[in-house]
């Protein structure tokens, strides 16, 4: 499949499935209004109207677009993994139940594995699996 170059660094994350150190992505500290997309095939994923600070040192959002992420048991047995549901990029993991959001749902990615499309400009087109 023809996706979006990437870098070592982003490659490691979305394909090797690595995180990022807290506190260092571009997206942890960064709002403005838009929508979040897979850096490997620019599927949609979450609107920056559901992003908030949970103070955990990644980008974190209470919920994602319909459809747009799929969840994993992770093999350490303990979290939940997330994947953009077209590519299967490796985004990051999702907790459930710390009561941060009324959503009670908290999903941390990895900034190297999205990118940040602002309200006035069209989406990519998605690259499609």
């Amino acid at each position: 499949m023809n996706y979006n170059e990437l870098s070592a660094e982003e490659q490691r994350v979305i394909a090797d499935k690595a995180t990022e150190a807290p506190f260092s992505g571009e997206y942890d500290n960064f709002y403005k209004d838009g929508t979040f997309i897979c850096k490997r095939c620019n599927s949609p994923l979450f609107s920056s109207e559901s992003k908030f600070d949970a103070g955990c040192g990644w980008p974190s959002f209470d919920e994602d677009l319909s459809n747009a992420i799929r969840r994993l048991p992770d093999p350490d047995g303990m979290r939940t993994e997330i994947e953009c549901a077209n590519c299967g990029a490796h985004l990051g993991h999702e907790f459930v139940g710390e009561y941060l959001t009324d959503k009670n749902t908290r999903h941390f990615l990895n900034s190297l594995a999205i990118r940040f499309i602002p309200k006035d400009r069209e989406l990519p087109k998605t690259i499609h699996a």
